[in-house]
């Protein structure tokens, strides 16, 4: 039986950022792939203000048992101060590209 997978999301201003972020958990073996979305148009509350700001998504797939140091690595590596880093649980996939994620992230 397959690991748990996970997508985790994280968000950066800057597509070089979201670049390093994402070849950073790839080479590091902390996801098996990572996927650039950008920008998008981020509204949300900071410090009692509601900010717009354009972003870059990076979409990183690993596993359950990775995510721990794959969130260090994220919030060692990243410049705001308190980055988005959510999780989600992959309920259905292919078992071959399952397999393969937890193979590069060091499960298998």
């Amino acid at each position: 039986m397959n690991a748990l997978a996970l997508t985790v999301l994280t968000t950066t201003d800057d597509e070089a950022k979201a670049r390093a972020l994402a070849a950073g958990a790839v080479e590091a073996r902390l996801a098996a792939c990572a996927q650039i979305t950008g920008p998008v148009t981020s509204v949300y509350r900071w410090q009692g203000n509601t900010e717009t700001a354009q972003e870059w998504q990076v979409l990183l797939k690993t596993t359950a048992d990775g995510y721990e140091a794959l969130e260090s690595s994220l919030l060692e590596a990243h410049d705001y101060d308190t980055p988005e880093i959510i999780a989600t649980p992959v309920i259905w996939g292919s078992a071959a590209y399952l397999a393969w994620i937890e193979g590069e992230t060091g499960g298998a």
